[in-house]
């Protein structure tokens, strides 16, 4: 069987965990790694077993494919050179710090003809696996995703560190361009927005409400779906689903559900409660296996650039209207 032979960019906590899992898949074969901080490098090479290269471009060049989990500052720079070299790419979310950047490594993965896919893990998380199997078609999103305070995620605003997630579900499951972008926040702690709310509309009249915060005294990964006859909970942190339906009372059918009355001149409906199985996977596993079937069976990647890239345009308006709600806050004091 051949095998792919992967180097991984990076290894930090992230990193590490991605290297462990790298190991354990069977299409790759793990030639080494690489981290500017040689004390780091050396704990994981030891760690591990596994090769510490001496600069990113001995490693790339030993490679057909590269797993870039660096901070956000350097995913660009590093993934250049990857792409210049003509290997296949896994990269972290956010695929870059702007989206001129990422628009430069899309035309690059054009050229160079590689797969690159994008670490947006919550597209597999098995709740959202489990959720997706629905029909969904949602015309009011809600979502939170709030963490305790972390240093690690400071290097981007709270819109590129946690939001993102949210953009990119939300993008994945509304087909329709967006209208209108609104948005607001604050730096509490870091020099950046440390928590952010945002309201999205699109064109097909779904409108989406997001908010994100790192200095959160409890974490929450929650989705919350609207449409027609139903309700879905999508919880990302406990990865739990729950849906909320509405359908006709036939008869004198009572037997489950809660029955509501809506007048003489239109049917009862009945209000059932379902908690659809879910069943354990591990997300970033899953996504590097993907990249592997993506690779070995020449099959577009399960993120690609492009998700990134929309993910980042749209989280880029978000940021500009937190800026000049900013501004025009300072203005008025």
């Amino acid at each position: 069987m051949r095998k792919i032979k992967i180097g991984l960019l990076g290894a930090g906590h992230l990193g590490k965990i991605h290297l462990r899992l790298l190991k354990e898949i069977a299409d790759f074969e793990v030639i080494g790694f690489y981290d500017a901080n040689a004390a780091i490098a050396a704990k994981v090479e030891e760690e591990f077993n596994v090769t510490a290269f001496r600069s990113a471009e001995e490693l790339i060049s030993a490679c057909e494919a590269i797993d870039i989990v660096t901070p956000t500052i350097y995913h660009f720079q590093e993934a250049q050179r990857v792409l210049a070299a003509c290997k296949h790419l896994f990269i972290e979310k956010p695929v870059t710090s702007n989206s001129e950047e990422a628009k430069v490594l899309q035309g690059m993965a054009i050229d160079a003809m590689v797969k690159i896919q994008i670490g947006h893990v919550e597209r597999f998380n098995p709740a959202y696996l489990a959720a997706s199997t629905l029909g969904l078609n949602p015309m009011f999103i809600e979502t939170h995703r709030l963490a305790e305070f972390n240093p690690r995620g400071t290097d981007v605003p709270v819109v590129l560190d946690l939001m993102i997630h949210d953009i990119d579900i939300m993008l994945h499951l509304v087909k329709s361009k967006v209208k209108s972008v609104s948005a607001s926040g604050v730096a509490v702690i870091s020099n950046t927005p440390d928590i952010a709310n945002a309201r999205i509309e699109f064109e097909n009249g779904c409108t989406a409400n997001l908010t994100a915060s790192r200095i959160s005294i409890n974490n929450m990964r929650k989705t919350r779906l609207f449409q027609k006859d139903a309700y879905i909970s999508i919880d990302f942190l406990s990865k739990k689903i729950e849906v909320f339906s509405l359908h006709d009372v036939v008869g004198d059918d009572d037997a489950s559900g809660l029955i509501l009355d809506l007048g003489e001149d239109r049917k009862k409906k009945k209000i059932e409660f379902a908690a659809p199985p879910v069943f354990p996977t591990n997300a970033i596993k899953t996504e590097l296996e993907l990249f592997a079937k993506s690779i070995l069976n020449d099959t577009p990647t399960s993120v690609t650039i492009d998700d990134g890239v929309n993910a980042l345009v749209l989280a880029e308006q978000i940021m500009e209207k937190v800026a000049q709600n900013s501004q025009r806050a300072n203005l008025a004091t």
